[in-house]
């Protein structure tokens, strides 16, 4: 046998559940339950410090390196310092909004994990609209962080908050029309059926797609350099200004649970999720989120924060017109060839979408200029 062929059989072979294992509903709901919750956490805590070692790297320094072997502790030893600090809410305040803003916040970002899958059948629910789903839940966590912002009674938060609302509504469409290129290719919504049918990993027929959708989705959860709801210079500490304690803590987490999030729902879409070769399928899954979620601390250390006026012309005059025409092009393609894709469009997509890069790049001006107040007389 052949090493490709080998491969290949090795690729197709895996541990396939059914959709109500071990038999029962409810007991199902259950397991898959914990194991998301503790999945989350614990990935959570692998980013704060994959994130703090990276950025140390990137930075010529050398991280966090006292707590634990290699410093792999402090995110724990940090978890625990949050906890134990006092829970202060403004006087003014609206106690209620303020005390179930981080808890509305975090629970979609568990709901996101039920539709995704770890293994051929391994997932809680599949729904045969998937992707609705994940973009529908998404964006109820800005609920959340509006709450926050309102409830906190400060003009800082306020700001922050409405940032973050008017981000998720620019951006949610470019990022919307970027996974229909991926839906007309798999002839599905389910998750799981986009996953099976990547003989070939989507991020190579859909290059500019999956650009627009990483893009869009960082600028969605308020990755840097998108992070303007929280920007120190100008809003002190954005929309959680006045959370301390545990409260911070869970906001802390819808954070870094946010880019876990994007990462599954990117490596499942476009990079073929668990299916790869020898080694277990959520091993596979696992590793794509972990590489990246490394290109967003890349990029988080490298470019500088924009302006709230730049937030809103990249979606606009330049995310918004490059997933149409990825729409479109996929939609041609698709039409032309309707048993699947020719693996020599590749290298044909890959060279539109460096063109099509190029051309908006040269036409489309942000504004990098300094900006100037001038006193009214």
């Amino acid at each position: 046998m052949t090493a490709p062929a080998l491969s290949r059989q090795l690729s197709a072979v895996s541990f396939e559940l059914s959709s109500d294992w071990p038999g029962n509903f409810w007991l199902h709901w259950i397991i898959f339950s914990v194991i998301l919750i503790v999945f989350v956490l614990v990935m959570v805590l692998a980013f704060v410090y994959i994130e703090r070692r990276g950025a140390g790297r990137i930075q010529a320094r050398i991280g966090p390196n006292r707590v634990g072997p290699f410093g792999v502790l402090q995110p724990i030893a940090d978890a625990v310092k949050v906890m134990l600090k006092e829970d202060i809410v403004p006087f003014t305040a609206d106690k209620i909004v303020h005390f179930l803003a981080p808890i509305v916040s975090f629970a979609p970002l568990v709901m996101i994990f039920a539709v995704v899958p770890f293994g051929n059948g391994v997932l809680l629910v599949d729904l045969n609209t998937g992707i609705l789903y994940v973009v529908a839940i998404a964006s109820l966590t800005s609920v959340g962080v509006l709450m926050a912002g309102w409830g906190s009674s400060n003009k800082y938060s306020l700001l922050g908050a409405m940032r973050d609302v008017a981000s998720v509504v620019s951006y949610e469409i470019p990022m919307v029309l970027s996974v229909l290129g991926v839906v007309m290719m798999a002839g599905s919504l389910s998750l799981a059926q986009i996953v099976q049918s990547q003989n070939i990993p989507f991020i190579f027929f859909q290059p500019l797609g999956s650009l627009v959708f990483f893009i869009a989705g960082c600028a969605e959860i308020n990755r840097s350099p998108f992070d303007l709801l929280e920007a120190d210079s100008e809003l002190t500490a954005g929309f959680h200004t006045e959370y301390s304690g545990m409260k911070f803590a869970l906001f802390y987490l819808v954070e870094y649970g946010e880019a876990l999030a994007l990462s599954a729902v990117i490596s499942t879409l476009f990079l073929s999720g668990w299916r790869g070769p020898i080694l277990p399928p959520w091993l596979w899954l696992v590793g794509k989120i972990v590489v990246i979620f490394f290109v967003m601390v890349w990029t988080r250390m490298t470019l500088p924060r924009a302006r709230i006026d730049q937030l809103m012309a990249v979606a606009w005059k330049f995310l918004f017109p490059l997933a149409i025409l990825n729409f479109l092009i996929t939609g041609v393609e698709v039409l032309a060839w309707p048993n699947g894709l020719p693996w020599p469009l590749i290298f044909v997509n890959f060279a539109i979408a460096g063109l099509l890069i190029l051309a908006f790049s040269r036409r489309y001006k942000v504004g990098w200029g300094r900006v100037e107040v001038r006193e009214l007389r």
